[in-house]
């Protein structure tokens, strides 16, 4: 069973609902420690002087913010004392935004936010939640650093997506090979045919049929190794990257190779159409319930805000 690694209450107007965090991720990456060949002990890491080459006690270390090659500002904790946000135990919900507005590439991390003895008012937020559509941007202090999160309703919970903030992300701009793609006229017959083979090739997202397939290799080589196999390995020799690619002519044979796998397999590219989601089914109903009404006044024909898919 997870622990809880953080615990507060979700603040927004005079609303407070106890809460914990949970990890929602279990990262299982094959770590290795590292060993001294010659008697199979373990390689400890040092904190060394560059200059004395003396191990350097941890009580005599500080941290230091390197201004030119060499040199630095050392900082005290005592100097960051007064910068550390207040640990209020609390998620502050700033505001509620569509879910779409926000790119991806600011996510970073999530949590399962769990109701502590308030099963009641976090229901109702789930709901209001789902309903609406809507996602909170929230703030919140954990192990004395305060993080942007998003919070959003995930199958009758909540989940808490780490954020970064917009001055942490890279712009485009700054990576010269964008220039040439700004520069391509792209022709409207290759376009057709990678358009063909994106449909070919599209289908319903499946998380469960995708795998690590390196760590599953490296977890048996492993297995292996323990049971006193000998093993040889094998090189694939990489392809050339000197080849000169027919662009059209790799589209084409690509859709064939897409519709022959689609002929060989066909429950490999379901066509049969996708489940709807409750919000989706209840937007079909209203539509339906809507042509079925009599017709409006001019006066009641105003068209009403649109909401964010």
């Amino acid at each position: 069973m997870p622990r809880a690694i953080w615990s507060g209450s979700i603040s927004f107007g005079l609303v407070n609902i106890p809460v914990k965090l949970y990890s929602a991720i279990s990262e299982k990456s094959v770590r290795f420690h590292q060993l001294d060949k010659r008697n199979g002990a373990r390689v400890r890491q040092q904190r060394v002087n560059e200059q004395t080459q003396e191990e350097v006690p941890y009580d005599q270390i500080v941290k230091g913010y390197e201004l030119t090659k060499g040199h630095y500002v050392v900082v005290t904790e005592d100097d960051l004392a007064a910068f550390a946000p207040e640990a209020t135990h609390t998620i502050d919900l700033d505001c509620f935004v569509d879910l779409d507005e926000i790119d991806p590439i600011f996510f970073d991390g999530a949590y399962f936010v769990a109701p502590e003895k308030a099963a009641k008012p976090y229901a109702l937020l789930v709901t209001a939640m789902e309903e609406s559509n809507k996602v909170a941007i929230a703030r919140f202090v954990m192990r004395s650093k305060q993080y942007l999160a998003a919070l959003r309703p995930k199958e009758g919970s909540l989940l808490l997506s780490m954020m970064v903030y917009a001055d942490e992300i890279n712009s485009v701009d700054e990576v010269p090979e964008f220039e040439d793609v700004a520069k391509v006229k792209v022709d409207r017959k290759e376009l057709a045919m990678a358009s063909q083979l994106i449909d070919s090739l599209s289908e319903p997202f499946d998380p469960q049929s995708y795998h690590d397939d390196y760590r599953e290799q490296v977890s048996a080589l492993i297995d292996k190794k323990a049971a006193g196999e000998e093993i040889v390995a094998e090189v694939t020799p990489a392809p050339s990257a000197d080849k000169v690619i027919d662009l059209m002519a790799a589209l084409e044979a690509s859709v064939q190779a897409a519709k022959s796998s689609r002929t060989r397999h066909p429950t490999a590219f379901s066509e049969a159409p996708a489940k709807k989601s409750p919000a989706k089914k209840k937007a079909a109903a209203k539509k339906s319930a809507a042509k079925k009404a009599p017709a409006k006044t001019a006066a009641s024909k105003a068209p009403a805000k649109r909401k964010s898919a």
